[in-house]
């Protein structure tokens, strides 16, 4: 039985391609976190001002919901930028697994500047590189850089993932 995959990183770092492709290369159901967010805090966005925490609050319960109902498994991206975040997450699913797409700020800009029209305007990042806080040594996933292909990044992590599974296995 394989747990949840948040896959997460700052805007820009590939959630959502590789995402889909892991939940593609596992066979499981995927979602875009983007998708549940209501339409003001899109509007608040794409007006280039950051989310708070109050803004986050429900989307993050929403997105919490959707892992419950896959607890076989199931891919969601997720920016995920700190660990109050995804403490709400595993409340809802003690189980989830983290995939966190890093890279420098150059890497990930280049990125974005490939992205005309999304609501996230290249201006917020610097506030999301400030909100990140990564993964600790306490919390289920890997960090994988993003500066290679999605099929490199999506064979690290089914790597890593089945030799941990077969560490805990013994």
């Amino acid at each position: 039985m394989a747990a949840p995959i948040v896959v997460m990183g700052v805007s820009g770092s590939g959630k959502s391609t590789v995402g889909a492709a892991l939940a593609q290369r596992l066979r499981v159901p995927f979602a875009d976190a983007d998708d549940f967010h209501p339409p003001a805090n899109l509007a608040k966005m794409t007006a280039g001002h950051p989310l708070d925490d109050s803004d986050r609050y429900p989307w993050l319960e929403a997105i919490g919901l959707w892992l419950a109902q896959h607890p076989d498994g199931g891919v969601m991206s997720c920016s995920a930028l700190k660990r109050v975040y995804r403490d709400q997450l595993r409340r809802h699913c003690a189980e989830i697994e983290f995939l966190h797409l890093e890279g420098t700020v150059e890497t990930i800009g280049r990125r974005q500047a490939s992205r005309p029209g999304h609501f996230m305007p290249a201006t917020l990042l610097k506030s999301q590189f400030e909100t990140l806080e990564p993964l600790e040594a306490d919390e289920r996933g890997v960090a994988i850089n993003v500066d290679q292909s999605i099929d490199s990044i999506i064979e690290s992590y089914v790597s890593t993932t089945d030799s941990r599974t077969t560490k805990e296995d013994r």
